[in-house]
C-alpha cells in the first residue's frame, strides 16, 4: 500500500524519529513536512512547508490534499504554563490544524502524540493529562476514517537523530535496563513511528495505545 503522510513536530525528538522512519519505509511514497522552521534535512521524497501559526494552517490548506495520514508530533511541555496558555498550545493548537484535515482528507488516519499517564476523564489532579485528555477526546470525535492516540513513555532515540532532549541523552544508557524491568514504560522511536505506519496500513483493535501497545503494534507486521 503506497502512501502519502505528513508529519508535524519534526524539529522535535519525537517528530524528528518518526520522519526517519517514514523516510525509510518503501511504501510511503511522499512525506510532507509542516513546520515552523526549516528542518535542514534533505530526501527524495521529503517537502516542507512552513506554517508559524497552527490554529490558522488556512494560508497552506491547497498544500494540505491527498495525504493518507497524519502524524501529529508538536507539543510544548507543561513546566511553567498555566492552564490556559497550556490549552491554548496544546489543545487549541491541535484542533486548529486537525480539523480542516479531517474536512479535507476524510479517508486520513490521525495519529496523535499525547504521553504516558493522559487523563481521558478530565477530571484528574494533574493540568497537562486533563488538557491532553480532552485533546484526545475530541480528536476521537472528527470524522477522519481512523484516529488513534499514542501514549509513549519514556523512549530510545534513533542514531543519527538531530533533536533529542538533554534528559533523554543522560539517561540512555540505562534504557536496556528499563526495557527489562519496566517495558510497560518504554519503547524506542522508532517503535512509535512504526507503530503509526502499521495503524494506517492495518488498524488496530484500540483507539488509545499505550507504551504495550505501541511496541506490539511496531513488530506485528
Amino acid at each position: 500500500m503506497a502512501m502519502n503522510v505528513i508529519v508535524t513536530g519534526a524539529t522535535g525528538m519525537v517528530g524528528e524519529g518518526v520522519l526517519l522512519e517514514c523516510l525509510q519505509d518503501p511504501g510511503i511514497t511522499r512525506v510532507l513536512v509542516v513546520t515552523r522552521k526549516p528542518t535542514g534535512r534533505q530526501h527524495p521524497k521529503l517537502r516542507e512547508v512552513l506554517l508559524p501559526d497552527f490554529e490558522h494552517p488556512e494560508a497552506i490548506e491547497s498544500e494540505l490534499t491527498g495525504y493518507d495520514a497524519c502524524y501529529f508530533c508538536l507539543g510544548v511541555s507543561s513546566v511553567g504554563l498555566k492552564e490556559p496558555e497550556y490549552t491554548r498550545l496544546t489543545y487549541d493548537l491541535t484542533l486548529g490544524f486537525a480539523r480542516p484535515l479531517a474536512r479535507l482528507n476524510p479517508q486520513m488516519t490521525f495519529c496523535y502524540v499525547s504521553g504516558a499517564g493522559t487523563d481521558s476523564t478530565e477530571k484528574g489532579r494533574q493540568m497537562w493529562a486533563r488538557v491532553k485528555g480532552r485533546t484526545e477526546n475530541e480528536l476521537l470525535r472528527l470524522p477522519f476514517r481512523a484516529a488513534y492516540m499514542f501514549r509513549p513513555g519514556f523512549m530510545k532515540a534513533t542514531e543519527g537523530q538531530q533533536n533529542v532532549l538533554p534528559m533523554y541523552k543522560y539517561i540512555a544508557w540505562l534504557y536496556p535496563a528499563l526495557r527489562r524491568f519496566t517495558p510497560g514504560f518504554v519503547s524506542t522511536l522508532a517503535e512509535v513511528g512504526r507503530a503509526m505506519i502499521n495503524v494506517t496500513r492495518h488498524g488496530y483493535e484500540k483507539r488509545v495505545l499505550e507504551v504495550r501497545d505501541i511496541v506490539e503494534l511496531a513488530g506485528r507486521y
